[in-house]
């Protein structure tokens, strides 16, 4: 028998929560229970991806610390990455059993929010544990709380021994009618794949930078440039050279979400609708304002000191735009 335990606190020496798992592991480990216990706040890069150690489970222990309001965001990620990433098939047949340790108010409906989440996941949740705790060290040394501990340990150990049967319950019936998962009809491998790709920061930056491109791309194709045009018209109209300035602009038109490259090489300019890693000065900026500047009535470092408009890059090439480009 394996049973995983997801403990979702921050790992503080105080915390009642960890003392109840450990006086839990004791007590599988006398059983001959393997145990893994996954600490999410070490694991919160890669929680999307831990729905696929439930694959080897007969059983999963869910641990909250409740110290202001609820579960806590760790083990609320976790949840959702099982309802958008975890096999169903799997989750049907894992029996849980909540741990709740609050040193404020709100254990009760935080057992009861595991409780009904895993129910909505299609697993069958075992009696939990469920404690307010205001002295961690006379909780730690009562020995009758110890007893109850072991006492719920075993309960849960023959819950998975038996394959208990739980009775139907109508968090089966909304999740059919009511709630939807992902719309895309995937297998239980692609859905871990996914997982995999949405837990890789780099990854998922890149694609919304490649849709970002593909859709500026296809308003382009369809005419919807109108506006872009009539930047590059005004910019190619007021550009002064400037002598050895080479230097690239990226404005970044916040609203319209299309970006403008403004390619300087000396005597030379090139202006057109895009982006560009090469970049020396990124500036972000809403098109009213950068209209304004366009039009003569507001100066490009102007915007820039009044917060209207926002840089990055080398400030002493963001400074000559007003040089190169007079619009007044």
């Amino acid at each position: 028998m394996r049973v995983n335990i997801y403990y979702g606190g921050r790992g503080l020496i105080d915390d009642p929560t960890l003392f109840a798992l450990e006086k839990i592991e004791k007590v599988l480990d006398e059983l001959r229970v393997v145990v893994e216990r996954y600490n999410l706040y070490e694991e919160k890069s890669n929680i999307m991806v831990l729905p696929k150690t439930l694959k080897e489970a007969d059983g999963v222990i869910l641990a909250a610390s409740v110290e202001w309001l609820g579960i806590g965001g760790f083990l609320q990620q976790f949840l959702d990455a099982c309802w958008l990433y975890g096999d169903k098939e799997v989750l049907s047949h894992l029996y849980m059993f909540p741990v709740v340790m609050a040193t404020t108010y709100g254990e009760r409906e935080a057992e009861y929010s595991l409780i009904r989440a895993w129910e909505m996941l299609g697993g069958v949740p075992s009696e939990g544990l469920c404690a307010y705790v205001d002295n961690h060290v006379e909780f730690e040394t009562n020995a009758e709380y110890n007893l109850m501990i072991e006492k719920k340990t075993e309960n849960f150990y023959r819950m998975i021994s038996k394959k208990a049967v739980a009775f139907p319950n109508s968090s089966m019936q909304v999740k059919k009618t009511v709630l939807r998962g992902s719309t895309l009809s995937l297998t239980p491998q692609e859905s871990e794949q996914l997982s995999a790709y949405v837990s890789n920061d780099n990854y998922v930056k890149k694609q919304k930078e490649d849709i970002e491109e593909l859709a500026s791309l296809f308003k382009g194709m369809l005419g919807e440039n109108n506006d872009s045009d009539e930047y590059v018209s005004r910019l190619t109209e007021h550009f002064y050279p400037m002598d050895d300035l080479n230097a690239i602009f990226q404005i970044d038109l916040i609203d319209e979400n299309t970006s403008l490259v403004i390619d300087i090489k000396q005597e030379q300019m090139n202006c057109y609708r895009g982006s560009t890693e090469k970049a020396d000065v990124t500036a972000k900026v809403k098109s009213g304002v950068f209209n304004e500047i366009l039009n003569g009535t507001k100066s490009f470092q102007g915007a820039f000191m009044s917060g209207e408009l926002s840089a990055q890059g080398n400030f002493k090439i963001l400074r000559n735009f007003d040089t190169i480009f007079r619009f007044q």
